[in-house]
């Protein structure tokens, strides 16, 4: 497992998260990707699409929340555990993870 694996976990139902770093064999920061908003999210929030281009069986992206005075923004960040990962689907480029890195800079989650 590797920074920038694109892996199947089950959660409510089988999803793909984006591996975004390990503290150990038991957490996991990962990140779910999503379908794309469809709308103009500009000022909210900022989405890093990912898709065929890494291997995935379709088209999504990470969605990063811009934060706000007062706004609680909802995130696709979560950790989870080595157990977790059912099956690997796919890996970033590097560019692709710069794009990440800075989308978690404007959010301020990284």
């Amino acid at each position: 497992m590797q920074r920038g694996e694109v892996w199947w976990v089950e959660f409510d139902e089988r999803r793909l998260v984006v591996l975004l770093a390990a503290d150990d064999a038991s957490r996991i920061r990962a990140m779910q990707v999503v379908t794309p908003a469809g709308v103009d999210i500009s000022g909210l929030g900022v989405e890093v699409r990912v898709g065929a281009m890494e291997g995935l069986p379709f088209e999504g992206v990470l969605r990063f929340a811009l934060p706000r005075p007062g706004f609680t923004p909802c995130t696709w960040l979560t950790t989870v555990s080595q157990d977790d990962l059912i099956e690997r689907a796919g890996v970033l480029s590097s560019a692709k993870l710069g794009e990440i890195e800075d989308a978690l800079r404007l959010g301020e989650l990284g």
